[in-house]
Protein backbone atom coordinates (compact mmCIF):
# COMPACT_ATOMS: atom_id res chain seq x y z
CA UNK A 1 0.00 0.00 0.00
CA UNK A 2 1.20 3.51 -0.80
CA UNK A 3 0.23 6.28 1.56
CA UNK A 4 0.31 10.02 1.18
CA UNK A 5 0.75 12.48 3.98
CA UNK A 6 -2.05 15.00 4.40
CA UNK A 7 0.51 17.67 5.14
CA UNK A 8 1.27 20.43 2.71
CA UNK A 9 3.60 18.33 0.57
CA UNK A 10 1.83 16.87 -2.42
CA UNK A 11 -1.31 18.88 -1.71
CA UNK A 12 -2.74 22.10 -2.97
CA UNK A 13 -6.09 23.65 -2.19
CA UNK A 14 -8.34 24.27 -5.13
CA UNK A 15 -9.51 27.59 -6.43
CA UNK A 16 -12.27 27.67 -3.80
CA UNK A 17 -9.73 27.48 -0.98
CA UNK A 18 -11.55 24.47 0.50
CA UNK A 19 -9.72 22.47 3.18
CA UNK A 20 -11.61 19.28 2.27
CA UNK A 21 -10.97 17.37 -0.97
CA UNK A 22 -13.82 16.84 -3.38
CA UNK A 23 -12.32 13.48 -4.40
CA UNK A 24 -10.19 11.39 -2.06
CA UNK A 25 -8.68 8.11 -3.29
CA UNK A 26 -7.05 5.73 -0.83
CA UNK A 27 -5.31 2.41 -1.55
CA UNK A 28 -7.09 2.03 -4.89
CA UNK A 29 -6.32 -1.28 -6.55
CA UNK A 30 -7.47 -2.86 -9.77
CA UNK A 31 -6.24 -6.38 -10.43
CA UNK A 32 -7.25 -8.61 -13.33
CA UNK A 33 -7.18 -12.38 -12.73
CA UNK A 34 -5.08 -14.61 -14.98
CA UNK A 35 -6.88 -17.91 -15.47
CA UNK A 36 -6.15 -21.17 -17.25
CA UNK A 37 -7.82 -24.50 -17.84
CA UNK A 38 -11.45 -25.42 -18.40
CA UNK A 39 -12.23 -24.48 -14.81
CA UNK A 40 -10.65 -21.03 -15.27
CA UNK A 41 -8.42 -21.53 -12.26
CA UNK A 42 -6.74 -18.30 -11.19
CA UNK A 43 -2.98 -18.61 -11.54
CA UNK A 44 -1.97 -15.00 -11.11
CA UNK A 45 -3.06 -11.39 -11.32
CA UNK A 46 -2.29 -8.39 -13.49
CA UNK A 47 -1.73 -5.58 -10.99
CA UNK A 48 -2.78 -2.71 -13.23
CA UNK A 49 -3.31 -0.34 -10.29
CA UNK A 50 -1.73 -1.43 -7.04
CA UNK A 51 -2.57 0.85 -4.14
CA UNK A 52 -2.61 4.54 -5.08
CA UNK A 53 -3.65 7.55 -3.00
CA UNK A 54 -4.35 11.11 -4.08
CA UNK A 55 -6.84 13.96 -3.57
CA UNK A 56 -8.53 16.44 -5.86
CA UNK A 57 -9.77 19.67 -4.28
CA UNK A 58 -12.66 21.86 -5.49
CA UNK A 59 -11.63 23.97 -8.47
CA UNK A 60 -8.30 22.15 -8.85
CA UNK A 61 -6.76 20.37 -11.82
CA UNK A 62 -4.71 17.27 -11.01
CA UNK A 63 -2.78 15.31 -13.61
CA UNK A 64 -1.77 11.65 -13.64
CA UNK A 65 1.19 11.06 -15.93
CA UNK A 66 3.28 8.05 -16.89
CA UNK A 67 4.28 5.72 -19.70
CA UNK A 68 1.74 3.62 -21.58
CA UNK A 69 0.77 0.64 -19.43
CA UNK A 70 1.50 2.30 -16.09
CA UNK A 71 -2.16 2.05 -15.02
CA UNK A 72 -3.26 5.66 -15.23
CA UNK A 73 -6.32 5.07 -17.46
CA UNK A 74 -7.33 2.03 -15.42
CA UNK A 75 -7.14 4.19 -12.30
CA UNK A 76 -9.50 6.73 -13.87
CA UNK A 77 -12.09 4.15 -14.92
CA UNK A 78 -11.87 2.35 -11.57
CA UNK A 79 -12.34 5.38 -9.39
CA UNK A 80 -15.71 6.14 -11.02
CA UNK A 81 -16.60 2.42 -11.17
CA UNK A 82 -16.71 2.03 -14.92
CA UNK A 83 -14.61 -0.90 -13.80
CA UNK A 84 -15.15 -2.19 -10.29
CA UNK A 85 -12.05 -1.62 -8.15
CA UNK A 86 -10.48 -4.65 -6.50
CA UNK A 87 -9.79 -2.81 -3.28
CA UNK A 88 -9.64 0.64 -1.75
CA UNK A 89 -11.95 3.56 -1.03
CA UNK A 90 -13.01 6.44 -3.25
CA UNK A 91 -14.67 9.24 -1.33
CA UNK A 92 -16.51 11.91 -3.29
CA UNK A 93 -17.80 14.86 -1.33
CA UNK A 94 -17.27 12.83 1.84
CA UNK A 95 -19.09 9.66 0.74
CA UNK A 96 -17.50 6.35 -0.25
CA UNK A 97 -18.82 5.65 -3.76
CA UNK A 98 -17.56 2.04 -3.67
CA UNK A 99 -20.54 1.32 -1.41
CA UNK A 100 -23.13 3.00 -3.68
CA UNK A 101 -26.01 1.04 -5.15
CA UNK A 102 -27.17 1.56 -8.75
CA UNK A 103 -29.48 4.46 -7.86
CA UNK A 104 -26.77 6.27 -5.94
CA UNK A 105 -24.29 5.68 -8.76
CA UNK A 106 -26.72 7.24 -11.24
CA UNK A 107 -26.88 10.36 -9.08
CA UNK A 108 -23.10 10.34 -8.65
CA UNK A 109 -22.54 10.26 -12.40
CA UNK A 110 -24.46 13.47 -12.77
CA UNK A 111 -21.72 15.11 -10.72
CA UNK A 112 -18.71 13.39 -12.30
CA UNK A 113 -18.41 13.17 -16.07
CA UNK A 114 -15.71 11.60 -18.23
CA UNK A 115 -14.12 12.64 -21.51
CA UNK A 116 -12.53 9.79 -23.43
CA UNK A 117 -9.33 9.64 -25.44
CA UNK A 118 -10.71 8.94 -28.90
CA UNK A 119 -13.40 11.44 -29.90
CA UNK A 120 -14.22 9.30 -32.95
CA UNK A 121 -15.35 6.30 -30.88
CA UNK A 122 -17.12 8.41 -28.27
CA UNK A 123 -20.21 8.97 -30.39
CA UNK A 124 -22.87 6.88 -32.08
CA UNK A 125 -22.40 7.65 -35.80
CA UNK A 126 -26.17 7.39 -36.31
CA UNK A 127 -26.91 10.04 -33.69
CA UNK A 128 -26.75 13.76 -34.42
CA UNK A 129 -24.47 15.97 -32.35
CA UNK A 130 -27.43 17.59 -30.66
CA UNK A 131 -28.91 14.23 -29.70
CA UNK A 132 -25.53 13.03 -28.39
CA UNK A 133 -25.23 16.05 -26.09
CA UNK A 134 -28.86 15.76 -24.99
CA UNK A 135 -28.67 12.02 -24.30
CA UNK A 136 -27.33 12.36 -20.73
CA UNK A 137 -30.14 14.81 -19.97
CA UNK A 138 -32.68 12.27 -21.19
CA UNK A 139 -31.09 9.47 -19.18
CA UNK A 140 -31.22 11.62 -16.06
CA UNK A 141 -34.92 12.34 -16.55
CA UNK A 142 -35.20 15.69 -18.33
CA UNK A 143 -38.22 15.05 -20.57
CA UNK A 144 -38.80 18.67 -21.68
CA UNK A 145 -37.44 18.58 -25.26
CA UNK A 146 -37.45 22.39 -25.81
CA UNK A 147 -35.46 22.78 -22.60
CA UNK A 148 -32.98 20.09 -23.74
CA UNK A 149 -32.55 21.86 -27.08
CA UNK A 150 -31.96 25.14 -25.28
CA UNK A 151 -29.25 23.59 -23.12
CA UNK A 152 -27.62 21.96 -26.15
CA UNK A 153 -27.50 25.26 -28.06
CA UNK A 154 -25.97 27.03 -25.07
CA UNK A 155 -23.32 24.36 -24.56
CA UNK A 156 -22.33 24.29 -28.22
CA UNK A 157 -21.67 28.02 -28.12
CA UNK A 158 -19.69 27.70 -24.88
CA UNK A 159 -17.31 25.18 -26.46
CA UNK A 160 -16.75 27.28 -29.58
CA UNK A 161 -19.29 25.71 -31.95
CA UNK A 162 -22.59 27.05 -33.24
CA UNK A 163 -26.20 26.11 -32.57
CA UNK A 164 -26.53 24.89 -36.17
CA UNK A 165 -23.91 22.18 -35.47
CA UNK A 166 -26.55 20.33 -33.46
CA UNK A 167 -27.96 18.86 -36.68
CA UNK A 168 -24.62 17.58 -37.95
CA UNK A 169 -23.28 14.05 -37.52
CA UNK A 170 -19.91 12.97 -36.09
CA UNK A 171 -18.41 12.10 -39.49
CA UNK A 172 -18.94 15.71 -40.56
CA UNK A 173 -16.72 17.08 -37.80
CA UNK A 174 -12.95 17.30 -37.38
CA UNK A 175 -11.18 15.67 -34.46
CA UNK A 176 -10.96 18.95 -32.57
CA UNK A 177 -14.65 19.67 -33.14
CA UNK A 178 -15.58 16.20 -31.87
CA UNK A 179 -13.59 16.76 -28.71
CA UNK A 180 -15.39 20.07 -28.22
CA UNK A 181 -18.65 18.17 -28.51
CA UNK A 182 -17.31 15.70 -25.94
CA UNK A 183 -16.73 18.61 -23.59
CA UNK A 184 -20.22 19.92 -24.23
CA UNK A 185 -21.74 16.52 -23.49
CA UNK A 186 -19.77 16.26 -20.25
CA UNK A 187 -20.94 19.72 -19.21
CA UNK A 188 -24.59 18.95 -19.93
CA UNK A 189 -24.99 17.50 -16.45
CA UNK A 190 -23.48 20.61 -14.84
CA UNK A 191 -20.94 18.36 -13.07
CA UNK A 192 -18.67 19.19 -10.18
CA UNK A 193 -15.78 17.24 -11.71
CA UNK A 194 -14.55 16.08 -15.11
CA UNK A 195 -12.17 13.18 -15.66
CA UNK A 196 -10.36 13.57 -18.97
CA UNK A 197 -8.50 10.51 -20.24
CA UNK A 198 -5.90 11.63 -22.80
CA UNK A 199 -8.32 14.29 -24.12
CA UNK A 200 -5.95 15.71 -26.73
CA UNK A 201 -3.64 12.83 -27.67
CA UNK A 202 -5.55 12.12 -30.90
CA UNK A 203 -5.42 15.75 -32.04
CA UNK A 204 -2.93 17.85 -33.96
CA UNK A 205 -0.60 19.93 -31.81
CA UNK A 206 -2.22 23.23 -32.81
CA UNK A 207 -5.67 21.88 -31.91
CA UNK A 208 -4.37 20.46 -28.62
CA UNK A 209 -3.53 23.94 -27.39
CA UNK A 210 -7.01 25.21 -28.28
CA UNK A 211 -8.76 22.37 -26.45
CA UNK A 212 -6.59 22.79 -23.35
CA UNK A 213 -7.25 26.53 -23.30
CA UNK A 214 -10.97 25.80 -23.66
CA UNK A 215 -10.86 23.34 -20.76
CA UNK A 216 -9.12 25.95 -18.64
CA UNK A 217 -11.78 28.56 -19.45
CA UNK A 218 -14.63 26.16 -18.81
CA UNK A 219 -13.12 25.19 -15.48
CA UNK A 220 -13.14 28.82 -14.36
CA UNK A 221 -16.66 29.47 -15.66
CA UNK A 222 -18.21 26.32 -14.19
CA UNK A 223 -16.07 26.00 -11.06
CA UNK A 224 -14.97 22.50 -12.10
CA UNK A 225 -12.44 20.15 -10.62
CA UNK A 226 -10.53 18.25 -13.32
CA UNK A 227 -8.55 15.02 -13.21
CA UNK A 228 -6.57 14.70 -16.44
CA UNK A 229 -4.80 11.53 -17.57
CA UNK A 230 -1.92 12.01 -19.99
CA UNK A 231 1.44 10.69 -21.10
CA UNK A 232 2.26 14.15 -22.48
CA UNK A 233 4.23 16.20 -19.96
CA UNK A 234 3.65 19.41 -21.91
CA UNK A 235 -0.10 18.96 -21.46
CA UNK A 236 0.30 18.37 -17.73
CA UNK A 237 2.52 21.40 -17.34
CA UNK A 238 0.10 23.67 -19.18
CA UNK A 239 -3.10 22.83 -17.36
CA UNK A 240 -2.46 21.09 -14.01
CA UNK A 241 -2.07 22.51 -10.50
CA UNK A 242 -0.65 19.25 -9.17
CA UNK A 243 0.66 16.08 -10.77
CA UNK A 244 0.95 12.44 -9.74
CA UNK A 245 3.61 10.40 -11.56
CA UNK A 246 2.74 6.71 -11.97
CA UNK A 247 5.00 3.77 -12.72
CA UNK A 248 3.83 0.17 -12.98
CA UNK A 249 0.63 0.66 -11.00
CA UNK A 250 2.06 2.87 -8.26
CA UNK A 251 2.40 6.60 -7.64
CA UNK A 252 6.10 7.40 -7.33
CA UNK A 253 5.90 11.21 -7.02
CA UNK A 254 3.17 13.69 -6.17
CA UNK A 255 3.33 17.46 -5.84
CA UNK A 256 2.68 20.87 -7.27
CA UNK A 257 3.32 20.87 -11.00
CA UNK A 258 5.79 23.75 -10.91
CA UNK A 259 7.76 22.10 -8.10
CA UNK A 260 7.86 18.69 -9.77
CA UNK A 261 9.03 20.17 -13.08
CA UNK A 262 11.59 22.46 -11.43
CA UNK A 263 13.04 19.95 -8.99
CA UNK A 264 11.89 16.33 -9.56
CA UNK A 265 12.70 14.03 -6.66
CA UNK A 266 12.20 10.56 -8.12
CA UNK A 267 14.63 9.12 -10.73
CA UNK A 268 11.71 8.10 -12.94
CA UNK A 269 10.31 11.64 -12.92
CA UNK A 270 13.75 12.97 -13.81
CA UNK A 271 13.92 10.52 -16.71
CA UNK A 272 10.48 11.56 -17.97
CA UNK A 273 11.34 15.25 -17.83
CA UNK A 274 14.69 14.67 -19.52
CA UNK A 275 12.87 13.02 -22.43
CA UNK A 276 10.98 16.20 -23.34
CA UNK A 277 12.22 17.41 -26.76
CA UNK A 278 13.76 20.86 -26.96
CA UNK A 279 14.01 23.35 -29.79
CA UNK A 280 17.76 23.72 -29.25
CA UNK A 281 19.51 21.62 -31.97
CA UNK A 282 22.63 21.32 -29.79
CA UNK A 283 20.53 19.73 -27.06
CA UNK A 284 18.94 17.00 -29.13
CA UNK A 285 19.55 13.43 -28.08
CA UNK A 286 20.29 14.44 -24.51
CA UNK A 287 18.43 12.87 -21.62
CA UNK A 288 18.59 10.43 -18.73
CA UNK A 289 19.46 6.89 -19.75
CA UNK A 290 16.69 4.32 -19.30
CA UNK A 291 17.59 0.76 -20.28
CA UNK A 292 15.56 -2.40 -20.43
CA UNK A 293 11.85 -3.01 -20.85
CA UNK A 294 8.95 -2.09 -18.61
CA UNK A 295 8.28 -5.17 -16.45
CA UNK A 296 4.96 -6.97 -16.73
CA UNK A 297 2.30 -5.86 -14.21
CA UNK A 298 1.47 -9.56 -13.82
CA UNK A 299 4.92 -10.11 -12.31
CA UNK A 300 6.24 -6.80 -10.96
CA UNK A 301 9.78 -6.70 -9.55
CA UNK A 302 10.33 -7.04 -5.83
CA UNK A 303 11.44 -4.03 -3.84
CA UNK A 304 11.34 -0.78 -5.78
CA UNK A 305 9.50 -1.53 -9.01
CA UNK A 306 11.69 0.89 -10.93
CA UNK A 307 15.01 -0.68 -9.92
CA UNK A 308 15.22 -2.85 -13.06
CA UNK A 309 15.54 0.31 -15.21
CA UNK A 310 16.60 3.00 -12.75
CA UNK A 311 19.78 4.89 -13.74
CA UNK A 312 20.28 5.83 -10.07
CA UNK A 313 19.90 2.38 -8.54
CA UNK A 314 21.85 2.24 -5.25
CA UNK A 315 25.23 0.54 -5.41
CA UNK A 316 26.33 -2.24 -3.04
CA UNK A 317 28.68 -1.35 -0.23
CA UNK A 318 32.32 -2.21 -0.67
CA UNK A 319 32.61 -1.38 -4.36
CA UNK A 320 33.37 1.82 -6.23
CA UNK A 321 31.47 2.02 -9.49
CA UNK A 322 30.90 4.71 -12.03
CA UNK A 323 27.10 4.97 -11.81
CA UNK A 324 26.51 4.42 -15.51
CA UNK A 325 28.75 1.35 -15.51
CA UNK A 326 26.92 0.04 -12.44
CA UNK A 327 23.61 0.38 -14.29
CA UNK A 328 25.02 -1.60 -17.22
CA UNK A 329 26.21 -4.37 -14.91
CA UNK A 330 22.71 -4.44 -13.42
CA UNK A 331 21.28 -4.73 -16.95
CA UNK A 332 23.46 -7.78 -17.54
CA UNK A 333 22.33 -9.26 -14.25
CA UNK A 334 18.68 -8.53 -15.07
CA UNK A 335 18.91 -10.29 -18.44
CA UNK A 336 20.55 -13.24 -16.72
CA UNK A 337 17.79 -13.39 -14.08
CA UNK A 338 15.19 -13.29 -16.85
CA UNK A 339 16.96 -16.12 -18.71
CA UNK A 340 17.17 -13.75 -21.67
CA UNK A 341 20.88 -14.09 -22.46
CA UNK A 342 21.57 -15.95 -25.69
CA UNK A 343 25.26 -16.85 -25.76
CA UNK A 344 24.82 -19.00 -28.84
CA UNK A 345 23.45 -16.00 -30.76
CA UNK A 346 26.56 -14.04 -29.76
CA UNK A 347 28.78 -16.80 -31.16
CA UNK A 348 26.79 -16.87 -34.40
CA UNK A 349 27.22 -13.12 -34.70
CA UNK A 350 30.98 -13.50 -34.30
CA UNK A 351 31.03 -16.07 -37.13
CA UNK A 352 29.63 -13.47 -39.52
CA UNK A 353 32.23 -10.93 -38.39
CA UNK A 354 35.39 -13.02 -38.13
CA UNK A 355 36.42 -14.79 -41.34
CA UNK A 356 38.51 -17.46 -39.61
CA UNK A 357 35.46 -18.88 -37.80
CA UNK A 358 33.17 -21.29 -39.66
CA UNK A 359 31.23 -22.86 -36.79
CA UNK A 360 30.23 -21.67 -33.34
CA UNK A 361 32.48 -24.34 -31.79
CA UNK A 362 35.49 -22.47 -33.17
CA UNK A 363 34.61 -19.22 -31.45
CA UNK A 364 36.91 -18.78 -28.46
CA UNK A 365 35.71 -18.22 -24.93
CA UNK A 366 37.70 -15.00 -24.77
CA UNK A 367 36.02 -13.62 -27.89
CA UNK A 368 32.58 -14.57 -26.57
CA UNK A 369 33.26 -12.93 -23.22
CA UNK A 370 34.48 -9.76 -24.89
CA UNK A 371 31.43 -9.58 -27.16
CA UNK A 372 29.09 -10.16 -24.20
CA UNK A 373 30.61 -7.17 -22.44
CA UNK A 374 30.28 -5.13 -25.62
CA UNK A 375 26.58 -6.04 -25.85
CA UNK A 376 26.02 -4.27 -22.53
CA UNK A 377 28.66 -1.59 -23.12
CA UNK A 378 30.58 -2.64 -20.00
CA UNK A 379 34.19 -1.40 -20.05
CA UNK A 380 37.12 -3.71 -19.37
CA UNK A 381 38.52 -3.60 -16.85
CA UNK A 382 36.18 -1.99 -14.34
CA UNK A 383 37.72 0.79 -12.30
CA UNK A 384 37.28 -1.31 -9.15
CA UNK A 385 39.62 -4.38 -9.32
CA UNK A 386 37.53 -6.39 -6.85
CA UNK A 387 34.34 -5.72 -8.83
CA UNK A 388 36.18 -6.64 -12.06
CA UNK A 389 37.18 -10.00 -10.59
CA UNK A 390 33.58 -10.77 -9.63
CA UNK A 391 32.20 -9.72 -13.01
CA UNK A 392 34.85 -11.61 -14.99
CA UNK A 393 34.12 -14.77 -13.02
CA UNK A 394 30.37 -14.37 -13.65
CA UNK A 395 30.87 -13.83 -17.39
CA UNK A 396 33.15 -16.88 -17.52
CA UNK A 397 30.35 -18.94 -16.00
CA UNK A 398 27.79 -17.51 -18.43
CA UNK A 399 29.74 -18.38 -21.58
CA UNK A 400 30.61 -21.87 -20.27
CA UNK A 401 26.94 -22.71 -19.63
CA UNK A 402 27.05 -22.27 -15.87
CA UNK A 403 24.38 -19.60 -15.70
CA UNK A 404 23.10 -20.67 -12.28
CA UNK A 405 26.55 -20.14 -10.76
CA UNK A 406 26.82 -16.75 -12.47
CA UNK A 407 23.36 -15.78 -11.26
CA UNK A 408 24.16 -16.72 -7.66
CA UNK A 409 27.51 -14.90 -7.74
CA UNK A 410 26.07 -11.65 -9.05
CA UNK A 411 23.10 -11.82 -6.66
CA UNK A 412 25.46 -12.24 -3.71
CA UNK A 413 28.16 -9.74 -4.64
CA UNK A 414 26.19 -7.11 -6.55
CA UNK A 415 23.00 -6.95 -4.53
CA UNK A 416 21.25 -3.59 -4.17
CA UNK A 417 18.76 -2.62 -1.45
CA UNK A 418 16.49 -1.38 -4.24
CA UNK A 419 15.58 -4.98 -5.15
CA UNK A 420 14.48 -5.99 -1.64
CA UNK A 421 13.12 -2.84 0.03
CA UNK A 422 9.88 -1.18 -1.09
CA UNK A 423 10.12 2.59 -0.62
CA UNK A 424 7.14 4.52 0.73
CA UNK A 425 6.03 7.95 -0.41
CA UNK A 426 7.96 10.36 1.78
CA UNK A 427 7.74 14.10 2.14
CA UNK A 428 10.83 15.73 0.65
CA UNK A 429 12.59 19.00 1.35
CA UNK A 430 11.60 20.14 -2.16
CA UNK A 431 7.92 20.26 -1.20
CA UNK A 432 6.51 17.13 -2.85
CA UNK A 433 6.27 13.47 -1.88
CA UNK A 434 8.25 10.74 -3.62
CA UNK A 435 9.02 7.05 -3.12
CA UNK A 436 12.74 6.34 -3.46
CA UNK A 437 15.27 4.70 -1.15
CA UNK A 438 17.68 7.53 -1.91
CA UNK A 439 15.26 9.88 -0.18
CA UNK A 440 14.73 7.53 2.78
CA UNK A 441 18.50 7.05 3.16
CA UNK A 442 19.26 10.72 2.44
CA UNK A 443 21.41 9.90 -0.56
CA UNK A 444 21.87 12.60 -3.22
CA UNK A 445 20.89 12.03 -6.86
CA UNK A 446 23.73 10.67 -8.95
CA UNK A 447 25.53 12.69 -11.59
CA UNK A 448 24.60 10.83 -14.73
CA UNK A 449 26.08 10.75 -18.19
CA UNK A 450 23.23 12.30 -20.20
CA UNK A 451 23.56 10.04 -23.25
CA UNK A 452 20.30 8.53 -24.45
CA UNK A 453 20.25 4.89 -25.53
CA UNK A 454 17.51 3.12 -27.42
CA UNK A 455 17.77 -0.26 -25.68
Amino acid sequence: MITVSNRSAGRRRGNTGSDEPLLSVRNLKKHYPITEGILSKEVGRVRAVDGIDFDVYPGETVGIVGESGCGKSTAASSLIRLEEPTEGTVRFDGEDITEYDSGEMKAFRRRVQMIFQDPESSFDPRMSIGDAIAEPLTVQGLTDKPRRNEIVADLLERVGLSESDADRYPHELSGGQKQRVGLARALSMNPDMIIADEPVSALDVSIQSEILALMNDLQKNFGLSILIISHNLAVIRQICDRVAVMYLGEVVELGRTDEVFANPQHPYTRALLASIPTADPTDRGMGVELTGDVPSPSNPPSGCRFHTRCPEVIQPEGYEFDQQTWRRVMDLRQKLDDSALNVEAIREMLITEVDEYETTEEVTTAETKARLRDEFDIPKPLSDPQAEAVLESAIENIVTDNEDDARDLLATEFATPCETQSPALEETDAGQTASCLRIENELPPTELDQTVRSD
